[in-house]
């Protein structure tokens, strides 16, 4: 999976081409927003700045939400981590890579009775519906983080809402439901469009995260042991990728050491709880 960019929030300069083409975009996307809910609109996805091509989603997965339905006008909120006052943390995973790994991932979670959160890519769905339906049959809590998973902030409107659109119909093809919650791809951080057009599919929540150990630089277990638990307090939301060896070898400590400090592991909505 194309690591997460820690992004500066300066977009790339956008030619005079570029902005010509979302321009013309714009009538469209206020064509499908009015539209939403006819169950047959389909999103714009006109790709700009080298975004990459999404399948047609229709504006079917903005009525499968498991929370309440967002008006088209609202934007969604951010949150990077649950109340401090909770003894409640949540390990969570980018969802993509190597199936093998993701079910060491599995096999571990399950034999330490951990849930997590997956954000998982949309195209990483496609691939492994059964894998996706077995996280959620083992407990754990699928999310969406993108269809494709590029550098979110590089792309143009419409291009944002295909790929959160794409990653919401993924999860509902495979489990269902859209998942509660959306996590935007090469940015820690959601633009304040990211967080209208997560709305637009029905996320009321945009959740990052306040534990980054950078394990999909792949600096070692013991490395990512020392990072996560050293900066691990009540209600944190821990950043963690799926197809990485590292990750995987480092788990289990990680677990131990948590509950050595007196804290719970729960998934994203119990966190957000309290």
């Amino acid at each position: 999976m194309t690591p997460e960019i820690e992004d500066s929030g300066n977009a790339r300069p956008i030619t005079r081409r570029a902005f010509l083409v979302a321009s013309a975009a714009l009538p469209l996307i206020a064509t499908a927003a009015g539209r939403a809910g006819a169950g047959t609109t389909t999103i714009p996805q006109t790709p700009a700045l080298g975004a990459p091509t999404v399948p047609a989603v229709t504006a079917r997965a903005r009525s499968v939400s498991k929370g309440p339905t967002l008006d088209a006008s609202q934007a969604a909120t951010f949150v990077k981590h649950g109340p401090r006052t909770s003894k409640v943390v949540a390990l969570t995973f980018h969802g993509a890579g190597s199936p093998v790994l993701a079910k060491q991932v599995l096999a571990l979670t399950k034999r330490l009775h951990t849930p997590v959160t997956i954000f998982a890519v949309g195209n990483w769905v496609q691939a492994n519906p059964d894998l996706a339906k077995t996280f959620a049959a083992d407990g754990h809590e699928l999310a969406n983080h993108t269809f494709s998973h590029p550098a979110l902030r590089r792309l143009n409107r419409s291009a944002v809402a295909a790929e959160i659109a794409g990653g919401a119909e993924a999860l509902r093809n495979a489990t269902g439901n859209i998942g509660a919650w959306f996590r935007p791809s090469g940015t820690p951080t959601p633009t304040t469009l990211m967080l209208e057009e997560a709305a637009k599919v029905g996320y009321e929540t945009v959740v990052g995260y306040d534990v980054d150990p950078l394990d999909y630089q792949d600096p070692g277990s013991h490395l990512l042991i020392a990072r996560t638990t050293s900066a691990i307090k009540s209600g944190s939301i821990v950043s963690l990728h799926l197809g990485h060896q590292g990750t995987v070898d480092a788990l289990e400590p990680i677990i131990v050491e948590i509950r050595r400090l007196g804290l719970e592991l729960a998934t994203v909505s119990t966190v957000l709880k309290g």
